[in-house]
């Protein structure tokens, strides 16, 4: 894991700096000259293969792999309790569209983390980053080398996508792939991102959730049910609280930034109680299904991550801390989705 950055000290109520008394920089990036420019200027080096890796944020891949993991757990189950179960273990092409539907949401979220990385450098936003380094704020990849990065796999998304389309003749599918991408890119991205703008769960539930987890059922069987309406919002709210927990740990810093998160916006008391909220949710929705399913109730044991995730994002103001209450939640997600699924496969 990369180490944290230094914060910039903050500045005197006189508008100095601290340090040097002289005039301080404004810490929004509308008012800093052209970060852009001085961006594409800064001096870079080469950076590293481990430094590319990390640039992809591995532990946030779990919010692209749950919902397609969960899509296919429904779609599997709801095909037997419906009489066609012999035809979803038949049907051609079934494991091959779950899995491009998987190579979907893993490119829409790599690709979404080199647009950030690209975004954000840009704007200046990452002059006041606490967490891991990134490639463009931290100078070790040119901004244009980023965003190239980033619409590559913006690229196999869509081609991963088309292939779905061609192989179900579901075109409809190519306007959702479309709204995906749109959204990915201006998260961070574009004049107005809706990242900065106390949006950003809003979409993160829809796409990581609901998009994900029913769109991923609907192409399997070619319909959506309850039982899909439950995971994807399960999902989505896992989604959410990772999302949270990390803004909670910027909350400084986006202020300083101009970033107006959700965190931001409401402030850290409340931000902890969503946090909370969205990590503890997708436990009463697990209710659903163990009430209709056998050995659904297993999926509890999740919560053996998801406690301590939850104990020190709503204790702890240390970066280090939420960092790892950001990959407890992450991983909660993931066994979560993993263990549900898997119940639900052997159902008698």
């Amino acid at each position: 894991m990369a180490g944290a950055k230094k914060t910039t000290r903050p500045a005197s109520r006189s508008g100095k700096s601290a340090r040097s008394g002289k005039p301080a920089r404004s810490g929004n990036p509308a008012r800093s000259g052209n970060p852009a420019k001085a961006a594409q200027q800064r001096p870079v080096r080469r950076a590293t293969a481990r430094e590319w890796i990390g640039g992809a944020r591995l532990r946030t891949l779990t919010l692209g792999i749950v919902p397609v993991v969960l899509g296919t757990g429904v779609a599997y189950v709801d095909s037997r309790l419906q009489g066609t179960f012999g035809s979803f273990l038949a049907a051609d092409g079934h494991l091959a569209i779950a899995l491009l539907a998987l190579a979907v949401a893993l490119f829409l979220q790599i690709g979404v983390n080199y647009s950030n990385d690209y975004s954000d450098g840009i704007r200046g936003t990452d002059e006041f980053r606490v967490g891991p380094a990134r490639l463009t704020g931290a100078g070790t990849a040119k901004p244009r080398t980023v965003l190239t990065v980033a619409l590559t796999f913006f690229g196999l998304a869509a081609v991963a996508g088309l292939v779905i389309v061609v192989l179900t003749q579901l075109w409809w599918l190519l306007l959702v792939g479309a709204a995906a991408i749109v959204a990915a890119w201006f998260y961070t991205g574009g004049r107005k991102p809706y990242g900065y703008n106390a949006l950003g769960e809003v979409f993160v539930f829809v796409f990581f959730g609901l998009v994900a987890v029913l769109g991923t059922q609907y192409v399997l069987i070619r319909q959506v049910t309850l039982s899909g309406w439950a995971a994807a919002v399960a999902a989505g709210l896992f989604a959410c609280a990772v999302l949270m927990v990390n803004n909670i740990r910027d909350i400084d810093e986006d202020t300083a930034a101009g970033k107006r998160t959700l965190a931001v916006v409401v402030g850290r008391p409340v931000a902890r109680v969503l946090f909370a909220l969205f990590l503890l949710l997708p436990y009463v929705v697990l209710v659903w299904f163990v009430l209709l399913y056998f050995r659904s109730g297993y999926t509890y044991f999740s919560l053996l991550l998801a406690l301590p995730a939850l104990a020190i994002g709503v204790s702890s103001s240390k970066p280090r801390e939420l960092i790892t209450a950001l990959q407890l939640s992450s991983f909660s997600a993931l066994a979560f989705g993993v263990v549900l699924t898997a119940t639900l496969a052997v159902q008698p």
